[in-house]
């Protein structure tokens, strides 16, 4: 038994396939704290925009990270990215404190596991972006809606731990997702492990980065060559299951039980192919910037492109999800799905 102030090594980054003589050395990754004397100058918008206004930063500082505004003034990715990033830090120090420590297991009306560890988490990310973007929506797996108005155009979907039954059990394949959606497409999603301490950082327009390092997917033409995850064979009923094994017979090799890790490796260019059933929103809409910055692609079964309209009314629905590496993969695996 470890010890609250224990955890497990850290790990180096994942390499980049693409990259040449990947150093084998051990690194603890570099996440610097979000302070508020580190933060750019932010000024209120008017009466026009009902959310933080435009970071007063020089073209060449910003990179050009703006996420498209919604009134007359819009909001720097740079300054969401860093919140973002605090968000995840302040989650991962509470969930390393409760990682493989005896914690209070209560199942959910849906039978799914929840811990203290989660809610900790959850109130832990809504504090640190409630008060950087008071005006902003959170919505969380474990509370919902928190937001003063009904609707608004920033909402943030967190999912404290994604792969509880993970965490329970001792098996640091979870992992904290985090996105942000503006008027309901996702524009910025992580992934965050904070046991072996890896991010993936996903911006819309941009390269996808595990800590700090760009990645990309890597090329697989055919569904006959490809490496499948999914969390559980068991999680497919009815018509979803018989079209999973339509896929799974024609893949090379099925694999199982890695939650959001798995997207993680195939934005990192490690796996092909991730076949899902019955996600909620927060389950996948941080996976959205990840995938897609890294080369990927990601939809609904019937090839759709994922999206979330939240409101304070909105009740998170479940919906199938196929993310590829390959696009040539993404749409065999949609033929072999015949979901329409």
């Amino acid at each position: 038994m470890l010890s609250p102030a224990s955890t497990v090594p850290p790990t180096s980054p994942l390499p980049n396939p693409a990259s040449a003589n990947p150093s084998p050395r051990l690194l603890r990754p570099r996440f610097l704290p979000y302070t508020a004397s580190s933060a750019p100058p932010v000024r209120a918008c008017g009466t026009a925009c009902r959310w933080m206004g435009s970071v007063r930063a020089k073209a060449s500082e910003a990179g050009g990270w703006k996420v498209p505004a919604a009134g007359k003034c819009g909001v720097e990715m740079e300054r969401l990215v860093e919140v973002a990033q605090s968000a995840a830090d302040a989650a991962g120090e509470v969930l390393r404190k409760y990682f493989r420590q005896r914690v209070e297991i209560i199942d959910k009306e849906d039978h799914s596991p929840v811990t203290i560890a989660d809610r900790e988490a959850e109130e832990a990310m809504t504090s640190v972006i409630l008060k950087s973007f008071p005006t902003h929506a959170v919505f969380g797996e474990e509370n919902g809606w928190r937001c003063v108005e009904k609707s608004a155009d920033y909402v943030w979907v967190l999912d404290p731990i994604d792969g509880t039954k993970s965490f329970i059990t001792g098996k640091p394949l979870f992992g904290t997702l985090i996105a942000l959606l503006h008027n309901g497409k996702p524009v910025m999603g992580i992934i965050d492990q904070p046991v072996l301490r890896e991010r993936w950082i996903g911006v819309d327009g941009k390269k996808t980065t595990l800590n700090g390092q760009e990645i990309s997917v890597r090329p697989c033409n055919a569904l006959a060559q490809a490496y499948l995850y999914t969390t559980s064979p068991h999680l497919f009923e009815g018509d979803t299951e018989d079209a999973f094994i339509r896929v799974r017979d024609k893949v090379k090799v099925p694999l199982y039980g890695c939650d959001c890790y798995a997207y993680a490796l195939l934005s990192s260019g490690f796996v092909d192919l991730v076949v899902e059933s019955g996600l909620k929103p927060y389950d996948f809409l941080s996976l959205v910037p990840v995938i897609e910055g890294a080369g990927g692609s990601i939809t609904d079964w019937k090839g759709d492109k994922l999206h979330w309209p939240v409101s304070s009314e909105s009740r998170p629905t479940s919906f199938n999800v196929v993310a590829a590496g390959d696009a040539h993969v993404h749409r065999q695996a949609l033929d072999a799905l015949r979901w329409r």
